[in-house]
């Protein structure tokens, strides 16, 4: 089972996008809250996590394979429990995580089935099951890399500052740049200078962190 691909993003749809690697091209789902993320990365190498499903009706013998890919490894496991729901399908499922994983299990742990039940396809009735089935199982989730809170601005030191700067002028949304340098602080205490920082932030967006 393929569970991680790197390759060249050529493409980003609305819902998929298409990785070139030796050769060849993968489509790939991806969750609806990455595409603004992954949409920055075009033409760049990325990584993505991903997992096998099996579209269609085995019933009817039209079964269409399909990669589902996310760019950290948490996410791709946080959804593999959120599958686990009755009624929740890999397309549903997709379409639900309109906001990043870590809020979705925040709200999930706190029992906020209201704000579920504004996720795409996500009613109020299935709110609440995925509540009752997934509380206490995602507590790990809420504060997995993408759950790291932004620091205030007094808070930074001048080279993650610079890096911050640096990763906006590339095309990261200024809270998304100050969430990779928050999650880079957590692995590393400190770094030589802000070219450090940006490389450690990268690593990170592209799955590979450490």
């Amino acid at each position: 089972m393929i569970v991680r691909l790197r390759g060249q993003l050529s493409e980003v749809g609305e819902e998929a996008v298409v990785i070139d690697r030796d050769g060849l091209a993968y489509e790939v789902l991806v969750p609806a809250f990455a595409l603004a993320e992954l949409t920055a990365c075009r033409g760049e190498s990325i990584t993505l996590h991903t997992l096998h499903d099996l579209e269609g009706s085995a019933a009817g013998g039209s079964l269409t394979p399909r990669l589902v890919g996310f760019l950290r490894r948490e996410e791709r496991e946080f959804f593999e429990l959120f599958l686990t729901v009755k009624g929740v399908g890999v397309r549903k499922g997709l379409r639900a995580l309109a906001v990043p994983v870590a809020r979705i299990a925040a709200d999930i742990e706190s029992g906020d089935a209201a704000a579920l039940a504004r996720l795409p396809g996500i009613g109020r009735r299935m709110a609440d099951q995925i509540v009752a089935e997934l509380r206490g199982k995602v507590k790990s989730h809420a504060f997995a890399a993408g759950s790291v809170p932004a620091a205030s601005t007094e808070a930074w030191s001048r080279d993650e500052r610079d890096a911050i700067e640096v990763l906006v002028a590339w095309g990261d949304a200024r809270p998304e740049a100050e969430r990779l340098i928050a999650r880079a602080r957590q692995i590393h205490e400190a770094f030589a200078g802000p070219d450090d920082w940006v490389r450690a932030a990268y690593r990170i967006k592209s799955g590979a962190e450490g």
